[in-house]
């Protein structure tokens, strides 16, 4: 009888990874593409939803499977028994990169949208992919920018004290040290197709 085991954090036991007949390879050919993940971290307001949309569109345009992972979005669903505590940010990120993977696995450019504050947490999500599979993309702008946009209203709610822990408020955010890409919305317009043309997708 085999022996019941857990790693710290981890409740199931018992479990055998299955493998299944078609490779990445496998699918990556009938796809014409590679799988990656552009992982879009920043402000609330910083623009991460705004660039993520739009390099979808442009990549499905070209022909490609693109698909956006968008914080709010998956809070509807996948990750709405999670509130904003760091607990629950580091297991909302946790589940994100997770999911993140599979859809890399899947041949998919799979892009998310998550202010994910915490270093740490991007560095775990980070080593669940293979090297370059994973580009974390630094969407820059300061809080008085991210304030004065505030499309959601929140920055007025969190000022008001409404809105415990908030982002770049009354909770950090530690920028990244070393992103593959870094886009400056607060400074800069983008070209999103100049964008796609000098990372070569």
């Amino acid at each position: 009888e085999p022996k019941e085991t857990s790693v710290s954090g981890e409740k199931a036991t018992n479990i055998t990874w299955h493998a299944g007949q078609i490779s990445r390879s496998d699918r990556e050919r009938n796809l014409g593409q590679r799988g990656a993940t552009g992982w879009l971290t920043g402000l609330s307001g910083s623009g991460k939803s705004t660039v993520a949309v739009a390099v979808e569109a442009e990549l499905v345009k070209r022909g490609k499977l693109a698909y956006v992972l968008d914080g709010d979005n998956v809070r509807h669903g996948l990750n709405k028994n999670l509130g904003f505590s760091p607990e629950d940010r580091t297991e909302n990120i946790r589940r994100i990169g997770e999911v993140s993977r599979l859809f890399t696995d899947c041949g998919v450019l799979v892009f998310t949208s998550f202010i994910s504050p915490y270093r740490a947490d991007r560095d775990q999500v980070r080593a669940l992919f293979a090297s370059g599979d994973f580009i974390e993309v630094y969407v820059a702008a300061d809080v008085a920018t991210c304030e004065s946009r505030d499309p959601k209203g929140l920055y007025k709610k969190a000022r008001a004290g409404q809105i415990p822990e908030f982002t770049g408020i009354s909770a950090p955010y530690e920028e990244p040290l070393k992103p593959e890409l870094l886009l400056e919305t607060g400074k800069q317009t983008l070209d999103i197709a100049g964008l796609l043309k000098i990372k070569g997708s």
